[in-house]
């Protein structure tokens, strides 16, 4: 089984050290016996489904889509007929292209609570060499 350092840890989940610490406190998160302390693969992996569900799509939509992220927008950037909209979901930044009507019309600024949903063919999943 596959086990991750604290830092490591944080990282993927996108939180801080210090929050998986607490975490771990709590019994959120388990540990193995190894100095220093890691995090078990599968244990770091229910963690993030449970992050995901406490991260409640603000408008509570139901959607074929299973890509989804809840985040707040960092940037709108409107130039003629196109809006580059840049939402950060946690460690994920996700750029949306629309039109700027669309734009306009959801009221998008800087600081808004938004959702990406991303409905894609194909998606591929990379692992480290190793």
């Amino acid at each position: 089984m596959q086990t991750f350092r604290i830092a490591r840890a944080a990282q993927l989940l996108g939180v801080s050290d210090d929050t998986v610490r607490r975490w771990i406190d709590q019994g959120l998160l388990p540990t193995t016996d190894a100095v220093p302390a890691e995090v078990p693969g599968d244990a770091l992996a229910a963690r993030a489904v449970a992050l995901v569900e406490e991260a409640a799509d603000p408008i509570g939509a139901l959607s074929s889509a299973r890509n989804r992220f809840v985040g707040i927008v960092t940037r709108v950037q409107i130039d003629g007929l196109m809006a580059q909209i840049d939402l950060q979901s946690g460690p994920h930044r996700v750029v949306s292209l629309m039109s700027a009507e669309a734009a306009r019309d959801l009221n998008l600024e800087v600081g808004s609570l938004a959702t990406a949903s991303v409905k894609a063919t194909q998606v591929v999943v990379e692992v480290p060499r190793g």
